[in-house]
């Protein structure tokens, strides 16, 4: 297992990261509409600003009416143009903001879809992706919201330095009274907003059982269970104690924020007041004009908020910061397979290709003792491999160590007699088809699912794969036959197939794949007596002289593979034919007499011993 390192990326590197981002997926003009944004925020601003005293010092100088017309029409069509600029600008720079949010999004799948198959049983991994989720599913989210961030920081920056030369003609003592009244207000503000950030995991936990009763509420899989044991009350129940606690939070948070809100209230007060006072001072005695006046108690509010705004601006991007670190961490996530720097490598599907194990032994992180212990093993060009073994023997472990989801603790597992652990690990998986016991459908067609493409599907090799796998007459009693759609989470009219059929369907796609390894992990599992015998007299023809390598724990089922090995207490302890077997006399044998008994008096209690 691979120690991850720790990787912290302050504001600067993340926004840094963001800039970066936008300019290599095409989206620079996120980044020129930002600043013009800004540039538009402190002109409005300014044109707001100098009006009044503008229009005041104009009637005060008794000019003509016409005089003050003009006056008043120039500053109106300037905030006419620049609100129209500033909203075609904003407007623009949406859909922008949302492009790089998304291309966010889709480096995120790409990892998921691609990293390294220990990192999908890694649990910081996994708990690393489902954050990321927040960072990146709405329009507030860090990754979008962070625009809007750095637009306002860089609009407070230039409106703070355009205030304090205007303000330092009048008193500099001015500007220190407002910078300190201003920030205390922030730090208390600040301080109670945070509240709901401080409690987050709480708000959180609240959140987690409301939306997890209400979805097994909702849950189509969960309504028979529901109905038959009269779930109902008790989940009502259990979502009523959890929205009240959920509530609570709220109502205390609500408080909490209402005194912040007096104390920024208080301090607003105070500081208007002091300048107030001081600039009638400065009528009194220094004979200050009243537009001039106007002026510069216009300022004084204004540069508070530019102060304001320029600490809650910072305050926001660290937040943001945080969320990014998580999707940069995310993405940057230690891979312990190589991939592209790995040698490529091209599977054909009638290439003769040998796997062998030498002194294979595997232990999971964590564990006190090995999965697998000593294992050497070869797959010979075309020949066919059971793998047996009780329930925790290690069977799955080892395919996953052949298929190349797994590298081993010490050993090698070679490919022609190169380690795998050079090799493009993309370019190896196509070596294999496999049904696995646990398995995926998508969204999709019958056909899709077995193409696993929704483009380029050859529908006579998909009808082939569905005939050899036994769900033809099944598929083409269907109205939609293989257009019909799979997963009502989506598709309204889309079917439910039944466990056997679906694992039909999974042996299809891997028979599409045309792969040179075929890997069956229990692939008659959910398939009955009947249609287990037919599949497994089908086997040659369904491997089509690949090699392959087949794991059940029904011992009569092994019967038409080449060699048969089992696995007991972490290494092989049996290899040979199953008849081979069945003359030791040991632990395979004993373990089939069991099976057999079991078969036996089963037949009898039907009637058919």
């Amino acid at each position: 297992m691979i120690k991850k390192r720790a990787k912290k990326y302050n504001m600067v590197q993340n926004t840094w990261f963001m800039i970066k981002l936008a300019w290599t997926s095409g989206e620079k003009k996120v980044l020129v509409l930002s600043i013009l944004s800004a540039l538009l925020a402190v002109a409005l601003n300014l044109v707001n600003l100098y009006i009044s005293p503008t229009i005041l010092s104009v009637v005060e100088r008794h000019v003509s009416v016409m005089e003050l017309l003009w006056t008043i029409l120039g500053f109106v069509l300037g905030i006419m143009l620049v609100s129209a600029a500033s909203t075609y600008v904003n407007t623009n720079t949406q859909y922008g903001r949302i492009s790089v949010r998304l291309e966010i999004i889709n480096l995120l799948n790409r990892k998921a879809a691609t990293t390294s198959y220990p990192n999908v049983d890694d649990d910081g991994f996994s708990k690393l992706l489902a954050r990321t989720n927040e960072c990146t599913n709405s329009n507030e989210a860090a990754t979008e919201a962070i625009w809007k961030t750095v637009t306002m920081l860089t609009t407070n920056l230039l409106g703070f330095i355009i205030y304090v030369s205007l303000l330092t003609s009048v008193q500099p003592i001015l500007l220190l009274v407002i910078l300190v009244t201003t920030v205390i207000s922030y730090l208390i503000g600040n301080g109670v907003n945070g509240y709901g950030y401080r409690h987050r995991e709480e708000e959180a936990e609240y959140e987690r059982q409301v939306f997890y009763l209400s979805g097994r509420a909702r849950d189509l899989c969960a309504g028979k269970d529901i109905r038959i044991f009269g779930l109902r009350p008790w989940l009502e129940d259990l979502y009523s104690k959890a929205m009240d606690a959920y509530i609570a939070f709220h109502s205390k948070a609500q408080s909490i924020y209402v005194w912040g809100k007096i104390a920024d209230l208080v301090l607003t007060f105070l500081r208007n007041a002091i300048a107030y006072a001081y600039l009638i001072n400065l009528v009194i005695q220094n004979g200050l004009g009243v537009a001039e006046f106007l002026l510069f108690f216009t300022a004084v509010g204004g540069f508070a908020e530019w102060v304001s705004g320029i600490l809650g601006g910072l305050h926001t991007l660290h937040k943001q910061s945080l969320d990014i670190s998580i999707v940069r961490e995310c993405l940057e996530y230690d891979e312990p397979f190589k991939f592209d720097e790995g040698e490529h490598i091209k599977a054909q599907a009638d290439g003769k290709y040998e796997i062998r194990l030498e002194n294979v032994s595997f232990r999971y992180p964590g564990a006190d003792k090995d999965t697998l212990k000593n294992i050497n093993l070869t797959l010979h060009p075309g020949e066919k491999l059971a793998v047996v073994g009780l329930n925790g023997a290690g069977k799955t472990t080892l395919i996953k160590l052949i298929c190349g989801f797994l590298d081993p603790t010490e050993g090698r597992v070679l490919l022609d007699g190169k380690d795998i652990r050079d090799l493009n690990r993309a370019d190896y998986y196509t070596m294999f088809s496999a049904v696995f016991q646990s398995f995926s459908l998508l969204a999709g067609t019958i056909a899709a699912n077995v193409a696993q493409d929704d483009m380029d599907i050859d529908m006579e090799r998909v009808k082939e794969c569905i005939e050899k796998a036994g769900l033809k007459t099944k598929l083409e009693s269907l109205p939609d036959g293989y257009e019909t759609y799979l997963n009502r989470e989506v598709y309204e009219g889309a079917i439910l197939l039944s466990g056997g059929e679906t694992q039909r369907l999974m042996l299809a796609r891997a028979l599409y794949k045309d792969a040179p390894f075929i890997v069956l992990d229990e692939p008659t599992a959910a398939l009955d007596p009947i249609a287990e015998s037919d599949m497994y007299q089908k086997y040659n023809e369904l491997t089509g002289g690949r090699s392959s390598i087949y794991i059940s724990h029904r011992l009569a089922s092994t019967r038409f593979c080449d060699r048969i090995i089992m696995i007991d207490h972490a290494e092989i302890c049996e290899e040979g034919t199953h008849d081979e077997l069945l003359k030791l006399n040991e632990k395979y044998a004993d373990l089939y007499e069991v099976q057999s008994k079991y078969y036996k008096e089963g037949d009898a209690e039907n009637g058919e011993a």
